[in-house]
């Protein structure tokens, strides 16, 4: 068997951001002094002109991206997801957010997977604070091609998005020929009928493992790809759920505010179904190696497994 190929999906945006770039002249690219970290530094080589460091001052960049979104350009910001959605959140919510403006976030290095950078660094809080935002749209990619149609959905939407990205290599997982990327649409990735795991971002090859695992259990398990969190696709959740009887989601992202918060408030008003959330717990990260954190707390297959099994 073939080696699966893993690419991290700030490597996609930064490859993705260059080929947006040679179709789109009003596209730009502001980054906060970590162009080499977000990988937006392939688009300042191939666009200089289109490229502006702003410095490590991510509050002025986001106020920088507004004033250009008001000219007709579209700026992608990019910086880690802690200083994007953390630092800078009054500027997203009432520079951005407030009136409405065209700009992208390109937020990476999210979650614990950011490893050895610690507990600061890893934002496992930023779908929870950008879900507050009115209008404000978010993707969280799976893998290197759900990464790239991202950026490329972003663009073509009028109106702020929040896109998340990892820095730890994903599997990628999309490379069917009829794979296709419509904001606000889950993907279903595999039939079951015990019981549905509602996976996004990096956790959803190892939820597609997690089911492998628990088939041999004879646990048959239903795994959708929930890449955009908001807006939710209701319609395809509340439709497993009843189909299914059973939910778990899973999320490198706390599970208050983030997916597993989304598909509770969603069911619980249009279909109360038992359900289990998969993610951070109500805890700070800490250093050490990626690989190693995602087993800690639970989110590589096998640990994804053994609560599953637990649940179901």
């Amino acid at each position: 068997m073939s080696e699966v190929k893993k690419i991290a999906t700030r490597e996609s945006y930064g490859n993705a951001l260059v080929a947006l770039g040679e179709k789109h002249d009003n596209v730009v690219v502001l980054d906060a002094d970590l162009a080499a970290a977000t990988k937006t530094g392939t688009f300042k080589k191939a666009f200089p002109d289109r490229h502006i460091d702003c410095g490590i001052a991510e509050c002025n960049m986001v106020g920088i991206a507004a004033g250009m979104a008001t000219t007709g350009k579209v700026p992608f910001v990019s910086t880690f997801a802690m200083f994007a959605a953390g630092r800078a959140f009054e500027q997203v919510r009432n520079s951005v957010g407030y009136p409405h403006l065209n700009v992208k976030i390109g937020a990476t290095h999210a979650g614990i997977s950011v490893g050895e950078d610690g507990a600061t660094h890893q934002c496992n809080e930023d779908i929870a604070l950008m879900r507050s935002i009115p209008g404000m749209v978010i993707v969280n990619p799976s893998d290197d091609i759900e990464a790239k149609a991202a950026v490329e959905a972003a663009y073509e939407h009028v109106g702020p998005v929040y896109l998340r990205f990892g820095r730890l290599a994903a599997p990628v997982i999309n490379s069917n020929p009829d794979y296709k990327f419509e904001l606000g649409k889950g993907v279903t990735l595999r039939e079951g009928k015990d019981l549905t795991i509602i996976a996004t971002g990096l956790c959803v090859s190892a939820s597609l493992e997690a089911a492998e695992k628990l088939a041999a259990e004879g646990i048959d398990a239903k795994v959708i790809n929930i890449h955009t969190i908001k807006p939710l696709d209701e319609e395809l959740v509340v439709a497993a759920a009843k189909e299914t009887g059973k939910v778990v989601t899973v999320e490198e992202h706390s599970i208050i505010g983030g997916l597993g918060s989304a598909v509770a408030e969603c069911l619980g008003e249009k279909a109360p179904t038992p359900m289990l959330r998969i993610g951070v717990k109500d805890v700070f990260g800490e250093s050490g190696p990626a690989v190693k954190l995602l087993e800690k707390y639970g989110l590589d297959a096998q640990g994804i497994y053994e609560s599953i099994k637990a649940f179901a």
